[in-house]
């Protein structure tokens, strides 16, 4: 388990390497279990999981191949894939595509142990069927005060070639399938450890590849004036924000720091409030667990009228056509760069 404690990374200097960053980062990280479940099916088969956006879901395939599905997008998954979704959210594990899901929580299982249960829907006369063997965690996602990485973070985070780069990975998912495979004493224990080394590294070699397209926004969180601001937004992003609250908050000039800024990130202030304002609101009108009117709200917006426009601006349609089925993908990184 990752339980240290680091301090805010915005106090770093900015002349820390690249290595000590990432150590810092993976020193803060809090990554522990709530409740794991080893799954044994056969086709046909849906499992829907609706994990909390607060909280990350765990997937390792021992064994067969599954199809995630999430929001509009499908992504095949064989034998010894594993991927992380570090905000959760609502997806299925399917073996095809017509079939429908069951909600995880609905379907009969074993408990094992306080955080672990298994599931197994593999009739004894399905001996020689094309059974599937999978591992999945539900697990609170802590990166302490990186914790504005996670809403940067794409949707699922797959392993792909990670293997390639580190390869002291593929020993470890061995040892899950040997595990998820053999009922021995303790291997509800040495699984759900296992799951969490993994996920760790996922998110280690997700850092070490550039973190996809944010490599800006991470350099700029290691500057310690600009760094603030940013925790700072994302802690309140619906703060009434101008360039003169952020400037106090870098203790900085509105001039130098507005053209810091814009140097380290490539856009101004207020545009990337906005564009995070946006983005939160694509992930909140997708879970569609809030209403409009409490979205606009929430990110400081005095209508809803005036968010829609903003929101129109931003993304090329209403959140009203977005919250109805006309969401974009989501986003799926592979860590192969």
């Amino acid at each position: 388990m990752f339980d240290k404690t680091s301090e805010n990374f915005a106090t770093v200097g900015s002349e820390i390497s690249s290595s000590e960053w990432i150590n810092e980062l993976m020193l803060g990280m809090r990554l522990s279990g709530l409740s794991y479940r080893h799954v044994q099916v056969a086709p046909p088969f849906g499992i829907r999981f609706d994990t909390d956006a607060n909280c990350a879901q765990f997937h390792f395939i021992a064994r067969g191949a599954v199809i995630l599905r999430l929001g509009g997008e499908e992504q095949m998954l064989e034998t010894g894939d594993a991927i992380l979704l570090p905000r959760g959210g609502q997806h299925c594990l399917l073996s095809s595509p017509e079939v429908m899901s069951r909600d995880i929580e609905q379907i009969d299982s074993l408990p094992v142990c306080d955080n672990f249960s298994c599931v197994n829907e593999c009739p004894d006369t399905a001996d020689g069927a094309p059974t599937v063997r999978l591992f999945s965690g539900c697990m609170q996602f802590d990166l302490g005060g990186m914790q504005p990485l996670v809403s940067m973070m794409p949707d699922v985070m797959h392993v792909g070639t990670l293997l390639s780069r580190y390869p002291e990975v593929l020993p470890m998912l061995e040892a899950m399938a040997r595990e998820a495979s053999l009922k021995r004493a303790g291997s509800a224990g040495i699984l759900s450890r296992l799951a969490d080394v993994v996920a760790a590294s996922i998110v280690r070699g997700w850092v070490e590849c550039g973190c996809g397209d944010i490599g800006g926004w991470v350099e700029a969180l290691r500057d310690p004036r600009l760094g603030k601001v940013i925790a700072a937004v994302h802690r309140e992003p619906g703060r009434d924000w101008t360039v003169a609250t952020m400037a106090a908050e870098a203790g900085s000039s509105r001039s130098v720091f507005a053209e810091r800024f814009r140097s380290s990130l490539g856009i101004s202030p207020l545009g990337y409030v906005t564009q995070l304002r946006m983005r939160l609101a694509t992930r909140w009108i997708a879970e569609r667990q809030l209403s409009i009117d409490q979205i606009a709200w929430r990110l400081g917006y005095g209508s809803q009228a005036a968010f829609s426009r903003a929101f129109k601006r931003s993304t090329g349609q209403t959140p009203g056509r977005l919250r109805h089925g006309q969401a974009p993908g989501s986003s799926v990184a592979r860590l192969d760069r």
